[in-house]
């Protein structure tokens, strides 16, 4: 590892190689999202200038937005009291982050014992990944 990279030894990756990653929007503040990040995805956000994630369930680097065109612009980057969760200040391009088509992901808010559905969707998600 260079130098340059001597930045990635300083997060307390998880035992997996993982380290929690919170999504949020440089100008509200709102949080985004959150997901996972390993050392390349980390190094690749840098690097790029735009975030990269670890898919846990696809077991690969996810370039935010590769598909859809909603990527994510780094503003900054920050590492919590613990070293182990990663903090990104993000311009969220096109106005959508969660893959359902909603502008977050967290738009289900329980109420008297159920989830409830707050936000709308506002682009289908097949318009958005045409595969």
């Amino acid at each position: 590892m260079s130098v340059q990279d001597s930045y990635l030894s300083k997060v307390n990756w998880s035992a997996d190689g993982l380290v929690p990653v919170i999504a949020q929007d440089m100008h509200t503040n709102e949080v985004l999202m959150v997901a996972w990040m390993n050392r390349e995805a980390l190094k690749r956000t840098v690097e790029l200038g735009e975030v990269v994630y670890w898919s846990r369930s696809r077991k690969k680097l996810w370039h935010k937005g590769e598909e859809s065109g909603h990527i994510q612009k780094v503003h900054e980057i920050r590492l919590d009291c613990d070293e182990d969760v990663l903090l990104i200040k993000i311009e969220q391009i096109g106005g959508i982050s969660c893959h359902t088509g909603r502008h977050d992901c967290f738009f289900q808010k329980l109420v008297d014992h159920e989830w409830q559905i707050t936000e709308p969707v506002l682009k289908d998600p097949a318009e958005i990944y045409k595969k």
